[in-house]
């Protein structure tokens, strides 16, 4: 099944940056009507007048999609929602014993908890109205874990269970609401600022307007799962190897030491 953009109307959390901007700019350019969620309320209105700047249309709310009343009440001001976009998310970057306790209870407030509220706030009117697509961006680090993600990649990996699982739920009920995981690597976005890649032809650090319009063209396409680039596809299957002989195939990789020189957005570890 299909999902047209022009006309619909568009929620896209972590809106005001990154990824978040990118999509709202390319789904506001394909006729939608973009709503941006974002904790700061700038970088939301400032991803707005862009919109609006070039034709389209869009409103910009502050929200804290950890706060699942805030996210309730914002739900409520939004009205019917075609397409809604998990895209918030926070890393640290740091090792268990490094990550502080308020770190990680973040982590997963934001990355996970957040899902099933922003979801929850939709999905029922979804269902009412007979159509819909939720998205979430996860992570290849929800497909394999990380070295120095202990906390983001955990995350990450629920984010991948709650949408196969949301999947099939919603097939099993006979329902026609979409979903649709998308698990990139890297991006540069500037949120794992000074990450590296050892096989940059096999693994590349991938480009932000790329992959916003690689998930809108999924969205429009009803495509259920995007993986980027395709050796991230394939990286999971070696799970059939014995324990040692996968960490050794992460390794060669460079996988888990990529997050060596991470330093963040502007150095500071923060919502995208």
């Amino acid at each position: 099944m299909k999902t047209a953009l022009r006309g619909a109307s568009v929620v896209i959390t972590g809106g005001g940056s990154g990824l978040g901007r990118r999509m709202a700019l390319e789904a506001a350019r394909r006729g939608a009507v973009v709503t941006i969620w974002d904790l700061a309320l700038d970088s939301a209105e400032a991803v707005r007048d862009e919109i609006v700047a070039q034709g389209g249309s869009a409103r910009a709310v502050r929200v804290n999609v950890a706060d699942r009343e805030q996210v309730a009440e914002a739900a409520r001001g939004t009205g019917p929602v075609d397409v809604v976009i998990n895209n918030a998310g926070i890393v640290t970057g740091a090792s268990l014993l490094e990550a502080s306790d308020a770190q990680i209870e973040r982590t997963f407030a934001v990355n996970t908890l957040a899902l099933y509220w922003v979801t929850r706030a939709f999905l029922g009117g979804m269902t009412e109205r007979g159509r819909g697509t939720v998205v979430t961006i996860a992570s290849a680090a929800g497909l394999v874990g990380v070295a120095k993600q202990t906390d983001y990649s955990a995350s990450k990996f629920a984010a991948v269970g709650f949408t196969e699982s949301l999947r099939n739920e919603l097939r099993t009920q006979g329902s026609p609401i979409r979903t649709l995981i998308v698990c990139p690597y890297y991006i540069d976005t500037g949120m794992f600022e000074g990450v590296e890649t050892r096989f940059p032809r096999l693994l590349p650090i991938l480009k932000e307007a790329e992959v916003a319009r690689r998930i809108v063209d999924g969205i429009e396409s009803g495509r259920e799962q995007l993986i980027m680039p395709w050796l991230a596809r394939v990286m999971p299957a070696t799970r059939a190897l014995p324990v040692r002989a996968f960490d050794r195939t992460m390794d060669f990789f460079g996988i888990n030491h990529t997050m060596d020189h991470f330093t963040g957005r502007a150095g500071v570890r923060k919502e995208s």
